[in-house]
């Protein structure tokens, strides 16, 4: 009999864009705070991270412009699409995501929102901001390697 993966993640949704417009140099797992309408409608998969931010404030991390819409059976008591959102972290984690935030050039970017254990986890990434010509290299890169894949499939193919 197999047992079961206790860590499984089930991702509700991912910031596509961060890793296309950011170097991602370190990433932490947080918790979040939510109220219950926001986990349901999170359950359906209404979350949305593509402009989002973070920011360390009173020694604090909030989460700005993530969008969960609404619980689909919720009535007057559901939550608010657009608020900010306190993210969970050790205290030591938020001292090292304070400074690296402060230094010239590097912004905290929520990366993916998923499911762990039952519990909403928020995967935050320190970044620094990609100009276009390091955007265009990714780009030829990437289909370097792509034409590389159909060659060495063709010639697989041949034999």
């Amino acid at each position: 009999m197999a047992k079961k993966n206790k860590t499984a993640e089930k991702i509700i949704c991912q910031n596509k864009l961060a890793r296309r417009n950011y170097f991602i140099d370190d990433t932490y797992e947080a918790g979040i705070a939510l109220v219950g309408t926001e986990v349901k409608a999170l359950r359906e998969g209404r979350g949305n991270m593509k402009d989002s931010y973070a920011q360390v404030k009173n020694g604090e991390v909030f989460v700005y412009d993530m969008h969960i819409s609404p619980y689909s059976h919720g009535n007057r008591s559901n939550h608010i699409s657009m608020r900010v959102r306190k993210l969970l972290l050790h205290k030591r984690e938020i001292k090292k995501l304070y400074g690296k935030s402060n230094e010239r050039g590097l912004t905290l970017i929520p990366l993916k929102m998923y499911f762990k254990n039952g519990k909403v986890k928020v995967e935050i990434g320190v970044g620094k901001g990609k100009k276009l010509y390091d955007k265009r290299e990714d780009i030829r890169r990437r289909d370097d390697m792509r034409d590389a894949q159909r060659d060495m499939s063709a010639k697989n193919r041949d034999w």
